[in-house]
């Protein structure tokens, strides 16, 4: 039998491993949340300990030795190990619940009219959606899978292109007493509503306006309270494609004009590696997937 009194520190292991994989102290303190102080130190507590030198130090860069590389892999291929069998344990025990986390907007205008179907699905499936406009830790937080609206670069997580957008004014029919703008001129002299990094200047472009981007008033920080304020009859509104569709089918909203430009960002399916593996996720994915074919999302 091994005897685990002799393991070197745990937490300097865990410090080490990841400063030989980011060459850098810096990276691996950002990492696993302490100071860069702490992860030099637990490195030359673990040379001290182990009386062997793992990186060699030119200033303030570091370069790691022949011996510190060999320790790293097996120090990694231990922990992968423990990782794994940490997931399946936290996975046999979860397989009634799915944890999803979406934006709000496209949580409260398209996700949740929709989930009441996958629910019924699998009734025996807690499910838990979170809407939040910050990137959420997923380790740290027991998310299973996320909708993200960005480039599709998220370290850490396996990303999946799900669906492109555009924008394109809408407004009530009942704004302005229903008489709505019939050209682009018309429309940048009604009330735009505007919403937080999702300017209205490249749609003037591809309408051919040489207009600045409106200034002054209130700006929404989510789009779904923006939609709403149009809705509502408050002013005309550069809606995405996803969050408004439904409310243009009940005629709460109408398209102000035929032209749309492309969003720069897109829908992307988001989660850690390895977490297809719960059937769960699994079936969120392919029920998701199948929703947006139906509403000829892709």
């Amino acid at each position: 039998m091994s005897d685990f009194r002799r393991l070197p520190n745990l937490a300097a292991l865990r410090a080490f491993e990841a400063a030989a994989r980011h060459q850098n102290f810096s990276r691996a303190s950002e990492e696993i949340h302490v100071t860069h102080g702490a992860i030099s130190h637990q490195v030359r507590s673990l040379e001290e300990e182990l009386g062997v030198q793992l990186f060699s130090r030119h200033g303030k860069r570091i370069a790691i030795t022949a011996d510190g590389e060999q320790f790293a892999e097996t120090i990694r291929s231990a922990l992968q190990s423990i990782a794994a069998a940490a997931d399946l344990l936290k996975s046999r025990n979860k397989q009634k619940r799915l944890s999803v986390t979406a934006l709000p907007s496209f949580a409260a205008r398209w996700l949740s009219p929709r989930l009441g179907r996958f629910i019924e699905a699998y009734p025996d499936l807690e499910v838990s959606l979170e809407s939040s406009n910050n990137l959420i830790d997923f380790s740290r937080e027991s998310v299973d899978i996320g909708i993200r609206f960005g480039s599709g670069y998220y370290p850490g997580l396996d990303s999946e292109h799900m669906l492109d957008d555009t924008y394109y004014p809408v407004a009530s029919p009942r704004f302005n007493d229903g008489k709505l703008p019939r050209t682009p001129k018309e429309l940048v002299q009604a009330n735009l509503l505007r919403c937080d990094q999702e300017p209205w200047e490249p749609w003037f472009r591809a309408a051919g306006l040489d207009t600045p981007e409106p200034t002054g008033g209130l700006v929404f920080q989510d789009a779904s309270m923006l939609v709403r304020a149009a809705v509502e009859g408050h002013g005309i509104a550069l809606g995405r494609h996803s969050i408004v569709q439904t409310d243009l089918k009940t005629g709460d909203l109408v398209r102000v004009s035929d032209i749309s430009v492309p969003c720069p960002n897109s829908y992307y399916l988001v989660y850690r590696p390895n977490s297809l593996q719960k059937p769960q996720v699994k079936a969120f994915r392919s029920w998701l997937l199948d929703e947006l074919a139906k509403a000829g999302l892709t």
